[in-house]
């Protein structure tokens, strides 16, 4: 993972953001907005993850995409656009194909920033964030995303192990490989409990919950900051506003209806696109500065 450097701005920033470009990304179903989100979702999902991001973007994000263009007009007829008809009598239209491909860019770009929002928001951002305001569920639901890859290393670990002394999965018949899966999965239902326990006691001898507790911190809210919230504020506030007063709006049944590109329009598109590719923009800034800098060496 590359440390960049909108994961360097105060937990405040980064939960705020990913809520925001969320929120957006699940409720707006402008095609417009579908494609900013999902393209600003993915370059910065690659960005983080290079390689990995690519496979799963290949192997996982295009095939929902593409299953979701399908699967819609099987399904759904609505549409006055009539291109042809299935078999069963049933029309197939163009309002359904194109709702089933905004559909399926919602969830791939939702898909995108949860999978951001889990590298950059770490457990110890989120406890900072709720330790105080709700401290056993910040601690459960930062256990909860730990869990998951601590689980598969540890998996991994204890196959490794029983492969070497004969009693792996790949070992024997099928009844034989069943009892090493299940003696697998025995060790690591026995690890899972050990570890919640063991985590609980540790934060229970810390004092974590209590009143009166002092939390050390070394998150400080400074001025680049507060330029940083301004910036998520105004654009989400301007894309609200936008919505409200009927800017931008979109229509897919029973015809495609999409707003004329009014000045107000063309507003809303850019603070979109400003706050989905921001932090890619920030570390583009931040290559550009240290080439820069190294060229005065």
């Amino acid at each position: 993972m590359n440390r960049d450097s909108f994961s360097t701005y105060h937990p405040v920033i980064n939960f705020a953001y990913f809520a925001l470009v969320t929120g957006f990304a699940m409720f707006l179903m402008h095609p417009i907005l579908l494609g900013i989100s999902g393209m600003g979702s993915i370059t910065y999902y690659i960005y983080l993850r290079r390689k990995k991001a690519l496979k799963t973007v290949v192997f996982m994000m295009i095939p929902v995409l593409l299953l979701s263009a399908i699967i819609n007009p099987l399904f759904n007829h609505e549409g006055i656009t009539l291109i042809t008809y299935f078999r069963t009598g049933n029309p197939l239209t163009l309002e359904s194909i194109v709702y089933g491909i905004a559909s399926g860019m919602m969830l791939v770009s939702v898909l995108s920033w949860f999978s951001c929002y889990q590298i950059i928001m770490t457990s110890d951002k989120f406890i900072y964030i709720f330790g105080k305001i709700i401290p056993a569920l910040s601690l459960i639901f930062s256990m909860v995303l730990r869990f998951v890859p601590k689980f598969k290393y540890q998996i991994g670990k204890v196959a490794d192990a029983q492969k070497c002394i004969g009693r792996d999965v790949s070992n024997g018949n099928i009844l034989e490989k069943s009892k090493h899966g299940m003696k697998i999965l025995s060790i690591m239902t026995t690890w899972s409990l050990e570890n919640s326990v063991e985590t609980a006691d540790s934060m229970r001898s810390r004092g974590y919950g209590l009143r009166g507790r002092v939390n050390f911190s070394v998150y400080h809210f400074g001025s680049r900051d507060k330029v940083m919230l301004s910036i998520v504020l105004v654009a989400g506030i301007g894309i609200m506003a936008g919505i409200a007063t009927k800017q931008i709006y979109s229509l897919y049944f029973p015809m495609i209806v999409i707003n004329p590109f009014t000045l107000g329009a063309v507003l809303v598109y850019a603070l979109y696109i400003i706050i989905c590719f921001l932090p890619v923009g920030l570390e583009i800034a931040e290559d550009i500065k240290w080439h820069y800098l190294k060229l005065k060496i």
